[in-house]
């Protein structure tokens, strides 16, 4: 069964390491935004029931409980098997928790990014270790014990000690999936435009060297697994059965429907991507216009491509590849089993690499 994606770019505040189309915006264009956003679900044919929604951003979390209802409402087949919430520490109460939980949310996705003080305050970031601590035991109160944790490896300040503190976080929340992405440099963040002009500014002199990062990703793959959190995909991490439902059918090149901002839909042939902004979402219903700006067929190698990121690979015909699979199973980066591929430990760590050749 396919899913569906709610895209709600809208914060409390910029996070410097972002490179999402999402920030701090007027109150005003918010109340629009979901306007918008609740005629593109009312307006959507549904050729089967979702199994799984997704609410990411942004922060969906701040979203109002009855504003949030407004939009569940429209989408079909409640209980879906999973429904997840982005939310960022220090947005979550009691009352809010249970109202999800009444709503049909069933997993929320943490964005902890670290729980080291001084590695939050220059990102931006306004929790602390004790406040995930809180809002977690708040969240299972209400019935919600799936959730996930973001880390983020390779944040200024970062070192192998403040890494593994928030690594014992981790084991001593008894959480049942972890995030763990390698911090991205490119000029879609202020941080990661920073650096790329040797910079000082949001700590970008103090970002560890990208064979620390690698490390840092190495070893919290192997706290993780110690700890009975297997590595599923690249940068996810789940006890058994609490792998992310929704996500799965990203890599699996399943369909899914997503709505709302710079939000992409897939029917298994074509691939659409909405308006990328809330401004230009926003232009764009006000004149009447399709949401959606671009559409393409799916390509060959997307399948290989998406494939690869899980653990377990993809078994596909790869033979229109044959030399460059060849080639990656000569340096190390993938393992061929039949036809069956996968990255190695190694490879995973030069992915992009070997993704290149399948886009």
């Amino acid at each position: 069964m396919a899913g569906v994606y709610l895209s709600y770019p809208f914060c409390a505040q910029k996070c410097t390491y972002c490179n999402f189309a999402s920030g701090v915006q007027p109150r005003g264009l918010e109340a629009q935004y979901r306007e918008a956003l609740r005629a593109e679900l009312a307006s959507t044919e549904w050729p089967w029931r979702p199994e799984t929604v997704y609410l990411g951003g942004g922060t969906p979390s701040l979203l109002d409980p009855p504003a949030l209802a407004e939009m569940l409402d429209l989408i079909p087949g409640k209980p879906w098997v999973e429904a997840t919430m982005e939310a960022a520490p220090g947005s979550i109460d009691d009352a809010k928790a249970r109202s999800w939980a009444d709503r049909g949310i069933n997993r929320v996705s943490l964005g902890v990014q670290s729980f080291d003080s001084r590695e939050l305050a220059r990102t931006g970031r306004k929790h602390s270790a004790a406040i995930v601590e809180r809002e977690i035991a708040i969240l299972r109160a209400a019935g919600i014990a799936n959730f996930n944790i973001d880390l983020i490896a390779g944040l200024p300040g970062q070192t192998r000690d403040s890494w593994q503190r928030s690594l014992d976080w981790i084991a001593k929340l008894e959480a049942p999936h972890v995030s763990v992405y390698m911090l991205e440099v490119d000029e879609d963040s202020r941080l990661g435009s920073e650096v790329l002009a040797f910079g000082k500014r949001y700590g970008a002199a103090d970002v560890p060297s990208d064979d620390a990062i690698a490390e840092f990703y190495e070893l919290a793959a192997a706290r993780l697994a110690e700890m009975g959190i297997r590595r599923y995909e690249i940068s996810n991490f789940a006890r058994r059965g609490f792998e992310s439902r929704h996500n799965l059918k990203y890599w699996r090149n399943e369909p899914y429907f997503g709505f709302g901002a710079d939000a992409h839909s897939f029917d298994g042939r074509c691939r659409r991507q909405n308006a990328e902004t809330a401004k230009e979402y926003l232009e764009r219903y006000a004149n009447g216009l399709p949401f959606t700006t671009s559409t393409t067929y799916a390509q060959p190698g997307e399948e290989l491509f998406l494939g690869l990121r899980l653990d377990q690979g993809v078994e596909a015909d790869w033979s229109a590849y044959a030399d460059a699979v060849q080639r990656f199973e000569q340096d190390g980066l993938v393992k061929l089993s039949g036809n069956r591929l996968r990255l190695t430990p190694r490879g995973i760590l030069l992915s992009n690499e070997v993704f290149a050749e399948f886009v």
